[in-house]
């Protein structure tokens, strides 16, 4: 087998070896706008139902940003929030409004940020 033969099969298998790399990272990883389902995702649905002090969990997804390993939105009083949450389902700051611009105190109120 020539040199050139070897060198070009020898890049063809870094290539496959990069593909699958990146292929099982983005399984494990996962994009963090898809919804998740099952026992973990419930636990933090009504992790972050509590946090907010009632409301409806409508959807959950893995967290991306702020250290957050869940990113959870809650339904409440007409108003959407988003509530992050750490691996041992523990708020990650504060909830935020559906426009970014507040959070909610205890009596559900918006406070502004400033």
């Amino acid at each position: 087998m020539s040199a050139g033969r070897k060198l070009l099969i020898a890049g063809a298998a870094a290539l496959l070896l990069a593909a699958g790399g990146v292929g099982i990272a983005q399984a494990v990883g996962g994009d963090s706008e898809e919804q998740v389902t099952g026992p973990e995702a419930d636990r933090a649905k009504s992790a972050a139902v509590d946090a907010v002090g009632g409301g409806r969990a409508a959807e959950v997804e893995r967290g991306d940003d702020d250290g957050a390993a869940w990113e959870v939105e809650v339904q409440k009083g007409g108003r959407e929030l988003e509530v992050n949450l750490d691996s041992d389902l523990k708020p990650v700051g504060p909830a935020t409004g559906d426009d970014g611009g507040g959070s909610e105190n205890d009596e559900g109120e918006t406070e502004d940020e400033d």
